[in-house]
């Protein structure tokens, strides 16, 4: 009986001593694991996303990309599927499977070496979201633990859901529904079950099992896990044969973005950096900016167009690359490291016939460049001259070239190269200041320096209507004459002398100011600074949203020789188009963290004609906040008289009926208005124009300041990217012609004098004042009437 009594105890012992072990395991290690609880609110991280006002995704930013889904969200299909792969019995374990711990305790005793782990999906929750990667003993023990917790907390969708949104699934695809989207291009509910089950086979080895990679293991991968879900029931027969026998048809989808706005996507980027630093990058935020994905398109084209165009009247520089004594194989070999800019494709010149040109494109696509489409490739050899033009083919390209095309249609491509010339176009709401539309250079990847807020160029003549606006807000009236004389400026201290001149090198005598305006004349604009003095015209200029510091304090800043970016010149045309209010430029609208809930909105200053429809929407981001106040928009700040713009806008509409903005008619609006701008040299060509509802801002030069060329200037270099722009912009728009303010009057005015015509006056005109400016009917001129009645004179400069 004792030895009965020593076997039974014995054996008891023995049957507790694991368990007491266990236990004891379980007491050490327990206060040091982390609270499961917190998977409730956790946070995965997520990429930032950028968006148009028009919900179109711009960009993405992150080093992963996930797009978080509910378990309601997830198909069958694919449940049965993770579950064949991953974890059969899931549905029926409390977290921990004995089987397959002893499983993997078995392999390692037979090969001394970690097999498989036994995890079960629960298990690798908790590995995922607390614990290390490392193979431990410690770690798995933690990860039991962890996981018999994580069952008595969480329900089995709630524990899968964490799962298929943590798993990291290769091409930083981490979550189901990225890797649907990366491989795919679509959303996990739309994928037939081959696709599914692919993605199921992932969470084991990403690289080992990647479908772009490695298809052929990737499909006996897949095969594996449909014939497993055959084998469990959880498809028929007919199912698993049309699965089996579909292709793998994965590829990179990348972000997929929906329109082409890489300048935009940076300025956005840039400042979400800023205001949440590198949380902006994990935390999933949705950021939607102001820009029209219609008018950015617009705006693209525009600036594309109009370089290659400018490229075409100065010549052909010639293919990227010249290989006479190559093979086609090794020519599309060397193709592959050329990228698309610009819309501009890569191609490798196949043959040269006597009408056409053969081409090889990328993936070994074929083409033809017809004769008429090449023929404009007379050589270049200055910015001032050209070559001979050619007679044939072979005159331009030779087999072997490596050369850009832009398609005409089907397989007829256009000779075309990668300016050198660079542009911006920026484009503004004027009521409130919100970017339509914006781009920075011809390509983004060619240079992602953004020339529309980062270069600092002189804006020429295009800076004249600021001073023209001190003017007339000084006493000048449009009719009041100026000296269009030379001048003569000596420096004493430095024995230089200063003799501007105007563009065409000619002097009119005294011209009106309309006339100068649109005529450009720069010994107009310099008499106008020396009257109203350099300090108080730069203290008027600043309320256009210019600095002080960026003006020159000298007269040179009346022909425009401060150094100011497109994106300035446009928020002070603003001004013009609104009717003299003070609004800035903004890009972020809102901004939604992960589940659609609002985080923060844009509050800008508006002009009283966006007054009401800024009221609406506020109030409903209020609401979509939960804060039953609702908000005031805030108005703009009036800047200058609306009567002194209503004036000014007259003058400078003139400068597109019959100055130096004249093509412009031919978009056959009566609301346009603008001013060109050429530096010297030609260096630097602009065109700033504008409607009520639109201000768009064109600058053409090159990086490294230098000519553009003799013939080229703001009306031939800018102003046709302007009208590509504006026509489509516009286009089924009706006309907005500004309401003339009170306080105005119009008179008949001798164009020669300035003053009252008399009857009978040959090419008398209406011309716009103020009342206290107007000059008297020319029935009281007879009668000694500038000297009595209270009209204010015409300040005459000579």
């Amino acid at each position: 009986m004792r030895l009965l009594r020593f076997l039974f105890w014995s054996a008891f012992a023995l049957a507790c001593a694991p368990i007491m072990i266990l236990s004891g395991v379980a007491l050490y290690l327990s206060p040091a694991l982390p609270d499961v609880e917190t998977l409730r609110d956790v946070e995965l991280q997520t990429p930032l996303r950028i968006y148009s006002t028009d919900n179109r995704l711009i960009a993405e930013f992150g080093e992963m990309r996930r797009f978080p889904i509910s378990y309601d969200q997830v198909p069958g299909d694919f449940v049965h599927a993770l579950l064949a792969a991953e974890d059969d019995n899931f549905l029926n374990h409390h977290g921990v499977d004995p089987m397959g711990l002893l499983r993997a305790a078995s392999e390692l005793l037979q090969t001394g070496h970690i097999q498989t782990g036994g995890s079960t999906i629960t298990m690798q929750v908790a590995k995922n979201y607390f614990l290390s990667s490392d193979r431990v003993f410690s770690r798995k023990l933690n990860e039991i633990l962890l996981a018999l917790q994580i069952e008595r907390n969480l329900d089995k969708h709630e524990i899968f859901e964490l799962y298929v949104n943590k798993i990291y699934l290769g091409n930083r695809a981490y979550g189901i529904e990225a890797a649907a989207q990366v491989y795919y291009g679509k959303s996990i509910n739309e994928l037939p079950l081959a696709d599914l089950a692919m993605i199921a086979g992932l969470p084991k080895a990403p690289s080992r099992y990647n479908p772009i990679a490695n298809p052929e293991r990737t499909k006996v991968r897949r095969d594996w896990i449909l014939d497993r879900m055959l084998t469990l029931g959880y498809i028929d027969e007919d199912s698993y044969r049309e699965a089996v026998n579909t292709p793998i048809t994965a590829r990179n989808h990348g972000a997929n973005p929906e329109m082409e706005a890489p300048y935009i996507a940076e300025m956005a980027r840039l400042e979400m950096v800023e205001r949440f630093g590198d949380k902006a990058y994990t935390q999933g935020f949705n950021v939607y900016t102001t820009v029209d994905s219609r008018l950015q398109d617009m705006a693209n084209k525009a600036v594309r167009d109009g370089l290659q165009e400018y490229d075409v009247r100065h010549g052909y520089r010639g293919p990227e690359a010249r290989n006479p004594d190559i093979t086609l194989e090794q020519g599309l070999e060397l193709l592959k490291g050329y990228k698309s800019l610009g819309g501009l494709e890569p191609a490798l010149v196949a043959a040269v016939n006597s009408e056409n040109v053969e081409i090889r494109l990328r993936r070994d696509q074929q083409g033809v460049i017809n004769w008429d489409d090449m023929k404009w490739a007379r050589p270049y050899l200055s910015a001032n001259g050209m070559g001979p033009r050619p007679g044939k083919p072979m005159d331009v390209l030779q087999p072997g070239d490596i050369i850009r095309v832009s398609r005409i249609e089907d397989d007829n491509w256009r000779l075309a190269q990668v300016p050198e010339a660079q542009s911006a176009l920026v484009v503004l709401g004027p009521q409130d200041g919100a970017i339509k539309a914006l781009i920075g250079g011809f390509s983004f990847l060619q240079s992602n320096y953004n020339r529309a807020t980062q270069a600092r160029r002189q804006p020429g003549s295009s800076f004249k209507p600021f001073l023209y606006c001190a003017a007339l807000d000084k006493g000048y009236t449009p009719a009041s004459l100026v000296n269009d004389a030379p001048l003569i400026f000596v420096d004493d201290y430095l024995d230089s002398i200063w003799r501007p001149k105007n563009s065409g090198g000619d002097f009119l005598g005294p011209i009106r100011l309309r006339e100068a305006l649109y005529r450009s004349r720069n010994l107009v604009s310099i008499r106008l600074m020396q009257d109203l003095g350099v300090d108080n015209a730069l203290s008027y200029i600043e309320r256009f949203g210019f600095e002080r510091k960026d003006l020159p304090r000298n007269l040179s800043a009346s022909l425009g020789t401060s150094e100011l970016t497109p994106l300035q010149i446009a928020q002070g045309y603003a001004t013009f188009a609104n009717g003299g209010y003070a609004v800035k430029p903004y890009l972020i609208d809102r901004i939604e963290n992960r589940y659609g809930q609002l985080i923060d909105y844009s509050k800008p200053p508006v002009t009283p004609e966006l007054t009401e429809q800024q009221q609406a929407r506020l109030n409903a981001y209020v609401e979509r906040q939960g804060s039953g106040i609702s908000e005031q928009p805030t108005e703009a700040e009036r800047v200058v008289d609306e009567r002194t713009i209503y004036q000014l806008n007259s003058m400078l509409r003139d400068v597109v009926r019959r100055g130096t903005a004249v093509r412009a008619r031919a978009l056959n609006r009566n609301d346009l208005a603008g001013k060109t701008g050429t530096t010297n040299d030609q260096k630097d060509a602009w065109f700033s124009g504008f409607n009520p509802d639109l201000v768009a801002t064109v600058w053409v030069g090159f990086d490294q300041p230098s000519t553009l060329g003799r013939r080229e200037f703001g009306g031939t270099a800018a102003l046709p990217i302007w009208m590509n722009f504006m026509g489509a912009a516009l286009e089924g728009v009706p006309d907005r012609e500004p309401r003339m303010p009170r306080g105005l009057v119009t008179a008949r005015i001798d164009p020669t004098t300035g003053r009252s015509a008399s009857p009978g006056t040959d090419g008398a005109f209406m011309e716009i004042f103020k009342q206290e400016d107007a000059p008297p009917p020319y029935s009281e001129l007879e009668m000694g009437g500038y000297d009595s009645g209270g009209a204010v004179t015409p300040l005459e400069l000579f």
